[in-house]
Formats: C-alpha cells, sequence, structure tokens
C-alpha cells in the first residue's frame, strides 16, 4: 500500500456528497479528468474498489463505505492542525461567499477586506442572490457562508444571527402625500421578488392592512427597486440603512401610512459536518462586521 494522499481523500468525499464526479469537479475546481485520475490512483493505493460503477451512478462498496468513515476523520484532523498549527498568513484557501443584496450593498466589501487582512492568502468568490437560491447553493455545497434571511432550519446548518435591517416607508420626494395609506392604494408597491419571505410578509401585511387587490411590483434588485421609487413609478418598504442617501440627495422621501414590515433577519450561516474552522471564522467575523456598521460595536 503506498500513502495516502490527502487531495485524493478530498476528492473521494466531494464525490460521495455531490453523487458524481462532474460536480465533484465543478466544487474543487479541478476537471473532471483530474478528479477521476485522483479516484483511480487512491483505489490503486489501497488496492480496492471503492464505487459500483454503472451508467450515470456511483454506489460506495463496502470498503468504500469503510473509507468514508476514516477520510473524514483525516478530514476533521486536517481543520484541526491548520485551525491551531499553521499561522493565519499561511492558510491559502478559496472561500465562497454568498450574499443577499441587501447586505452586498452595505458591509459586503468591510467583511471581504476584514478577512483579507486576516488571511492574506484567502481568496474569496462572491455570489449575489436572492435567500432561497442561497439557500439551496449552501445545502448543495455550492457555497461555504450564506449571508442570506435566516436563519435556516436544517439540522446540518449552524447558524450565527446578525443584526436586522429596519424598514420603512418610501415615495418619490416631493409628493407631498398627507394620507400615506392612500398612497398605498394609490401606487403599486414595488418590493422583493418572489418566492423570498420580505415579499410574502409584504403581501400578506398589504391584504390585511390595506385591500386584497393592492398591485405588487416585485423586483430581485434592490438598487432597481429604489431607482423605481425615485421615478415615481411606485412606493416601497426599503431598508432605512440603504435609504439614507437617497433621502438625504433629495431623491426620495418617507411616508407613514400607519404601519411599516417587520425588520429583515439574517443570518450568516454554514454547514457543520465538515466543520472548516476558516469558515467558521468568516462567519463570526461577518457579525462583528454587522454590528459595527449597524452601530452596536467600536469599530474593529
Amino acid at each position: 500500500m503506498h500513502p495516502l494522499n490527502l487531495e485524493q481523500l478530498k476528492a473521494f468525499l466531494a464525490v460521495v456528497r455531490h453523487g458524481g464526479v462532474n460536480k465533484a469537479a465543478h466544487i474543487l475546481n479541478l476537471t473532471q479528468p483530474a478528479v477521476t485520475t485522483r479516484l483511480k490512483r487512491l483505489e490503486e493505493s489501497l488496492g480496492t474498489e471503492l464505487f459500483e460503477r454503472s451508467p450515470g451512478r456511483l454506489k460506495l462498496t463496502k470498503r468504500g463505505e469503510l473509507l468514508q468513515t476514516f477520510a473524514e476523520q483525516f478530514e476533521r484532523l486536517s481543520d484541526k492542525v491548520e485551525e491551531t498549527v499553521v499561522a493565519p498568513e499561511g492558510i491559502d484557501r478559496h472561500l465562497r461567499i454568498g450574499a443577499s443584496e441587501t447586505i452586498a450593498q452595505c458591509w459586503l466589501p468591510d467583511l471581504v477586506a476584514a478577512l483579507r487582512a486576516d488571511y492574506p492568502n484567502l481568496i474569496v468568490e462572491i455570489n449575489v442572490d436572492i435567500s432561497v437560491n442561497l439557500r439551496a447553493g449552501l445545502i448543495d455545497r455550492e457555497i461555504d457562508l450564506a449571508l442570506l434571511l435566516g436563519p435556516i432550519s436544517e439540522y446540518s446548518v449552524d447558524n450565527v444571527e446578525l443584526p436586522g435591517f429596519d424598514l420603512a416607508w418610501y415615495v418619490q420626494a416631493g409628493s407631498e402625500a398627507e394620507d400615506g395609506a392612500l398612497l398605498l392604494r394609490e401606487k403599486p408597491v414595488i418590493t422583493y421578488a418572489r418566492h423570498t419571505r420580505p415579499y410574502r410578509e409584504l403581501k400578506t401585511l398589504l391584504q390585511e392592512r390595506v385591500a386584497t387587490d393592492v398591485q405588487l411590483f416585485p423586483s430581485s434588485s434592490l438598487s432597481a427597486c429604489f431607482r423605481l421609487v425615485e421615478a415615481g413609478l411606485g412606493v416601497a418598504a426599503l431598508p432605512r440603512a440603504l435609504a439614507r442617501p437617497y433621502v438625504e440627495g433629495g431623491r426620495i422621501e418617507a411616508f407613514d401610512p400607519g404601519f411599516v414590515p417587520d425588520a429583515l433577519r439574517f443570518s450568516a450561516s454554514y454547514l457543520g459536518d465538515p466543520r472548516s474552522h476558516v469558515v467558521a471564522a468568516a462567519a463570526q467575523k461577518a457579525l462583528e462586521v454587522a454590528e459595527v456598521y449597524s452601530g452596536y460595536k467600536d469599530p474593529l
């Protein structure tokens, strides 16, 4: 038997977790032949087949199932050694962060800067999307850390709850509306994308407090929501923190219809098994950066 190769074990675990070579190759940022070669050499090193191969399907053999148990122990031990022995500047990792647009427009750049200061060799990849897609990407292991409307109720996911974003109602500057409730009946309500929690909650609130036929204009782009309000094409309940420059610039103004949706609640969510100390540290750093941005904590 040849010495075990950690990169081969990583490829083996990726194939097991993602159900095939193609997806494992994408996750590992390798070519399909490279992953196949690592599996073949691992089997040659161990002198046994690890998979029962059939068209479009890979199934672990009994020895493959045994190896999975030991490979996961190697993985946890390797992460522990990196956490406790390796200096932060010596950690060379690829961190995939998925973020909602609300966070991307606020403190995400500060988080990336803080992570790069702690881990100079860290490569950060950013994906901005709606929370439902970020959740799916996290569960499918396509991203490492999700900054999204949360927390995620899933046994495999660890959540670090983040400061929320208070909402307020906004309309085009100069509207001089005395009756805020009338605005909601007269103008379309621009809101977050369909299939998101803010959209569902706002729709329910408007049906209960205003009318069942309030016209909604959903948008997957938060910046587009602000521009549409600024152009007078509708009203919207939007994060105060992001609205501030628009208000100060005299482009939009707040109004009060007598109620406001609940604050947006976010979490930094990541898979707890296998645990990565770098991802866990990034989630805690997200909390620190978010608290500074929200004024709950002194600057780092």
